[in-house]
C-alpha cells in the first residue's frame, strides 16, 4: 500500500507540474521548433549535449532527427556530443572533464547551426562551457533548463531560447523536458515533411 501511494504521489507530482508548464513552455517550444526545423531545412546541423540523463536524452534527440520521429523523411544532421568514448576520455584526460563538449563544437560547430544543451541544475560546467563555445562560433542556443535557471540562463543571448521547467526536482525536469524533446521532433517531421 505504501507503494502505491508514493507511485501515486509520483503520477500526481508530474500530471500537476506538466499542466503548470504547458501554457507558459508551449510557445517557446513552439518558436524553438520552428527554428531548428529552418536549421535543418538548410542543411545545418543541431548539436546536442547534457550529463547523466540528460545525455541520454541528447542522444535520444540526435536518433530521432536522423533517423525519423513518427512520419517517413529525408534523414537530417544532428550530432549527440555525449556518445563517442574516444572523444570524450581524450579531452577529459589531455584538458579537463569541463571541456569535453566544447572541445567538439570548436571542432564540428559553425555559424547556421544549433546547439541543444539540456541541464537539469543550470550549472554543469561542460555545459556552460559548451554554451560559450556555441556562442563563439555564432550558433543559436536551445537551454532546455530547470529550478532557477542558474548560470545557463545568465550566459544567454536574446536570440536564444530557453525551455525551463519549473522545478527543483530533477526526475520531474526530466520527464518534462523529454516531453519537450518529442514536441520539438513532431514540429520537426511536420515542418520537413511539407517540403
Amino acid at each position: 500500500m505504501k507503494q502505491l501511494n508514493r507511485i501515486n504521489q509520483h503520477f500526481s507530482t508530474s500530471v500537476e507540474l506538466i499542466t503548470q508548464a504547458m501554457p507558459i513552455l508551449s510557445p517557446l517550444i513552439a518558436q524553438a521548433g520552428q527554428i531548428m526545423a529552418d536549421c535543418l531545412q538548410q542543411q545545418y546541423k543541431i548539436l546536442s549535449c547534457g550529463n547523466g540523463g540528460s545525455a541520454a536524452q541528447a542522444q535520444h534527440f540526435s536518433a530521432e532527427i536522423i533517423n525519423r520521429f513518427e512520419i517517413e523523411r529525408r534523414a537530417l544532421g544532428a550530432i549527440a556530443l555525449t556518445t563517442d568514448s574516444s572523444i570524450l576520455t581524450s579531452i577529459a584526460n589531455d584538458y579537463n572533464y569541463e571541456n569535453i563538449f566544447s572541445r567538439q563544437i570548436n571542432g564540428l560547430g559553425k555559424k547556421g547551426d544549433i546547439l541543444l544543451a539540456i541541464t537539469t541544475s543550470g550549472s554543469s560546467p561542460n555545459v556552460l562551457k559548451a554554451i560559450s563555445a556555441a556562442q563563439s562560433q555564432n550558433m543559436l542556443i536551445i537551454l532546455l533548463n530547470g529550478g532557477d535557471g542558474s548560470k545557463a540562463a545568465n550566459l544567454l543571448k536574446k536570440s536564444d531560447i530557453e525551455l525551463r521547467v519549473p522545478s527543483n526536482s530533477t526526475a520531474r525536469i526530466q520527464e518534462i523536458h523529454l516531453l519537450i524533446i518529442h514536441c520539438l521532433c513532431d514540429i520537426i517531421d511536420q515542418s520537413i515533411s511539407v517540403f
